[in-house]
Formats: C-alpha cells, sequence, structure tokens
C-alpha cells in the first residue's frame, strides 16, 4: 500500500493528544478497554503466557503501555522485575511509571516516544508485551521494521505477546465479525457509543489481519507462534525468539 492510502488517517499527534486527555479511563485493571472484547480475559492470557514462557525474565517491554495495566498484571505472576514503558503519551506514561512504583521494587525506564521511532537496541528483553497498539502502523513496511526491531529487542528465547485489534482477509468474514462487535458496543451502551467507536477506529487504525501478523512474527525469525485467544475483530497471541543453540 502507499502513503496516499493512509492519507485521511489521525496524525501521530492527534492520536497521543486523544490518549493524553483519557489517561483515567484506562487506568483500571477490569474495566480499562471495555470496548475490546474480552478485556480481561486478554489481559489474563498475555500475562499468564509471558509469565510460562519465560519465568525467569528480568527485564520486560511494555509497547504502548498506556496507564499500565499489562505490566501491572504481570508484575503479579513475576514480582519486582526491571520494567521498560513506552507510550505515545507523557500522562499516559506518567500514571503507568507511578502505579508501576507502587508495587515494584524493580528498576523502571520509560520512553515518551512512537515505536517506530525508538532505538531499543539488542537483546534487551525476555518479554515484549504489545496491547492495543501496533494497529496503529501504517505500511506494511512499517510492520516489518518494527517487528524485526522487536526480534532483535529480545534475548534468545525471549517471548513477544500482542493483544490487537485484527481484520479478516475474506471480505464476508470481516463484515460478518464487525457486525458482530457492533452488536457487541450496541449491547455494551448504545448504538451512539457504537458509533463513536467505529469512528475513531476509521480515523485512526490500520490493523492488520491475525494471519498475516502470525505469519510476519515467523518471516522476521520468531518460532512457537500461538494464538492464545481471538474473538470478533480481537486476537491475543505471540510467539518466541529460538534460544542459543548448544
Amino acid at each position: 500500500m502507499t502513503n496516499s492510502a493512509y492519507a485521511n488517517k489521525s496524525t501521530v499527534a492527534q492520536i497521543r493528544q486523544r490518549f493524553d486527555n483519557d489517561v483515567e479511563r484506562f487506568a483500571n485493571l477490569e474495566t480499562a478497554q471495555s470496548s475490546t472484547v474480552d478485556a480481561p480475559l486478554a489481559l489474563e492470557l498475555i500475562t499468564s503466557a509471558a509469565a510460562a514462557t519465560n519465568p525467569h525474565a528480568s527485564h520486560f517491554l511494555d509497547v504502548g503501555c498506556g496507564a499500565g495495566n499489562y505490566s501491572l498484571k504481570l508484575l503479579q505472576k513475576l514480582p519486582h522485575r526491571d520494567v521498560t514503558l513506552i507510550d505515545l503519551s507523557q500522562p499516559m506514561l506518567d500514571r503507568a511509571s507511578e502505579r508501576v512504583q507502587a508495587v515494584s521494587n524493580g528498576r523502571i525506564h520509560t520512553h515518551q516516544s512512537d515505536i517506530r521511532e525508538l532505538e531499543l537496541g539488542d537483546n534487551q528483553f525476555e518479554i515484549i508485551m504489545a496491547a492495543a497498539v501496533l494497529h496503529h502502523l501504517r505500511e506494511e513496511a512499517e510492520w516489518t521494521a518494527v517487528f524485526q526491531k522487536f526480534y532483535r529487542a529480545l534475548k534468545p528465547g525471549g517471548s513477544i505477546w500482542i493483544s490487537d485489534l485484527v481484520t479478516h482477509t475474506a471480505e464476508a468474514i470481516e463484515q460478518m465479525m464487525v457486525e458482530r462487535y457492533g452488536r457487541y458496543l450496541t449491547d455494551l451502551k448504545d448504538q451512539a457509543y457504537r458509533d463513536h467507536v467505529f469512528a475513531y477506529i476509521a480515523a485512526e487504525d490500520t490493523p492488520r489481519p491475525l494471519l498475516f501478523q502470525l505469519d510476519l512474527l515467523r518471516q522476521v525469525g520468531f518460532v512457537q507462534a500461538e494464538i492464545l485467544h481471538k474473538n470478533s475483530v480481537f486476537a491475543a497471541f505471540g510467539a518466541v525468539k529460538p534460544g542459543v543453540k548448544e
């Protein structure tokens, strides 16, 4: 796809501003992502998979950390680890850092940045989590570059876990899933809320199919790709970086 395909999408600055103004809504482990189908389940599965795969992890990365819910949940399972938090929004970062500091004596590093722009280094983390953030990537080249960056940043044997909005390649299936999601939003609140959520998805987001992302994980070098959960237009999944060969 060309840049012109995304000409009408929100800019990074516009997306940042929306999240700057919505910190407290996201600072709740139970209700922060009510617009996401099965959000509490995805949170539990992602953090449980990370802890089970890398139980001796000393340092993990939370990309698009928001107010820190995924880090807090993982720290319940792997206490007092070092945490690196990345988010576009400084108010979100401040809130996440405050909440993590209250429950952990591990080191906390924060970066107010776009993941496309930030250098992560090599072999820095045992775990990477990216929840509700990668759908802001645009061209396929950006997706590839970011997944390659994640692969390099993980230590051998480390794992990445993603929870996000996804699309479907079959048009009929995509329409069916979007309609199901619309009914979920309407039942959650009302049709006005459904229209509000659909409007900011249309303005801001460019999600990709689950299979595209699993294939890309394998393409950049990950193995043992796993689908933890999928419901409607949301999925939780991940993969492992190969360990050091003996």
